[in-house]
């Protein structure tokens, strides 16, 4: 008797988001249906990936800075880390403005008469986020998953344990502990990412049925194509100019968690699954995936820019606004800013397009014109941030010397 081959995780998650495209289009006449019964699946599969990020990212990154060995190469390592995701988001945002420029998605729109303003949220300002980085009790960090808090925290504690070399290693052991335990629960909850997703996308595309979708069908199509322009463009030059790695093989590997981040439409939420690929499946040390991932997952948006460009000239073409070179530099200088300024801010990308049509004088009220399907925007950009995240690693890890290529 033949043994019947086992349907690979990626294939499954597939079918599943096949499955609940199908689903939510046949509940199309009926959302409360969706939302009321198979929503809650979706939910709870979001709510165990969430239960491990803040122990692991917290573990990961006490337990990454030991293995550095050296309190000097943490600071050149998050040098290159930081260079790195504001060049990818200066490229992204230019990107998406010379495609939007050239499809030009605001162009036969026709303004809705019952536009109304959005509320958007204040926007913190560059040196408050600066400050509230230190956290004053890290316990309260801990447990509200400010995760920029908590990174900042991890990196001082794992400095002052490595300082104490010899004394510390019992300490090391548990959070090495720890961090294994969270990504062998992380490896149990994916087996459930099938049925996840189908309860996250069903009541997506049956809420936002074709018919909502088709006025803003142009600028969804744009948003998506710059989207995987920029993935295909500047990850792939990256890793096959900075790695020995295939670009081919990086793709195939980065399968698992460009879906889960497709689905879910967090970072955050992705980034147990990321650490997890990076490790075990392109052979990145566990020093730089602590460190580069969780640091990205919190401040390198590419993807949230490409929509900010594109969303910023749709509005502008809408309103019949025209904006002329200067103007589009200061759209790029904005959102390279933003997304350091509004890092771990719920709501950062409505926040960021505030910001930066405000930077050149648009309306704010054409948020309106994209907030009531941003969720189909993020399900992409938050694909493209992932993504980055995942290069960024393999990248650093290679100019380290800390790529194991027989894992290739």
């Amino acid at each position: 008797m033949k043994k019947i081959t086992k349907i690979p995780l990626p294939f499954q998650i597939i079918i599943g988001l096949f499955i609940g495209v199908i689903l939510g289009l046949y509940l199309g006449n009926n959302p409360a249906f969706a939302n009321t019964y198979i929503k809650p699946f979706g939910i709870v599969f979001l709510n165990l990936i969430k239960l491990v990020i803040v122990p692991l990212v917290f573990s990961s990154l006490v337990v990454g800075v030991s293995e550095l060995k050296d309190i000097k190469k943490l600071g050149k390592i998050g040098l290159k880390t930081f260079i790195f995701y504001m060049i990818t988001t200066i490229l992204a945002i230019t990107i998406s403005l010379i495609f939007a420029n050239i499809l030009k998605p605001g162009t036969g729109f026709n303004l809705p008469a019952n536009l109304s303003e959005i509320k958007v949220n204040q926007a913190p300002k560059f040196i408050d986020t600066l400050l509230n980085i230190i956290p004053a009790n890290p316990l309260k960090a801990l447990v509200e998953g400010n995760m920029l808090q908590i990174i900042i925290f991890s990196l001082l504690l794992g400095s002052g344990l490595l300082s104490i070399k010899e004394k510390s290693k019992t300490v090391f052991a548990f959070f090495d502990g720890i961090s294994n335990a969270m990504i062998s629960i992380t490896n149990a909850i994916m087996k459930l990412a099938p049925i996840g997703v189908i309860g996250l996308i069903t009541p997506v595309v049956a809420t936002n049925g074709p018919k909502v979708l088709l006025p803003l069908l142009k600028v969804i199509l744009v948003v998506y194509f710059v989207c995987i322009v920029h993935a295909l463009f500047t990850y792939s030059i990256s890793i096959k100019v900075f790695t020995k790695m295939k670009v081919s093989s990086f793709f195939k590997k980065a399968f698992t968690p460009i879906f889960v981040a497709f689905t879910t439409s967090s970072s955050a939420g992705t980034l147990p699954v990321s650490i997890e690929t990076v490790q075990t499946d392109m052979g990145v040390s566990k020093s730089i995936a602590s460190f580069v991932l969780p640091l990205g997952a919190t401040i390198n948006m590419d993807g949230t820019a490409v929509y900010q460009g594109v969303c910023a000239l749709f509005i502008a073409q809408v309103y019949g606004i025209d904006l002329n070179v200067y103007q589009q530099i200061i759209i790029v200088l904005t959102t390279t800013l933003a997304s350091i300024g509004t890092a771990g801010v719920p709501g950062a990308g409505v926040i960021m397009l505030a910001m930066v049509l405000q930077s050149v004088g648009l309306p704010i009220e054409g948020i309106a014109l994209v907030a009531g399907i941003d969720r189909i925007f993020d399900m992409i950009r938050t694909v493209v941030n992932v993504l980055g995240d995942i290069t960024c690693s393999v990248v650093i890890a290679h100019s380290e010397k800390e790529l194991d290529y027989t894992k290739h």
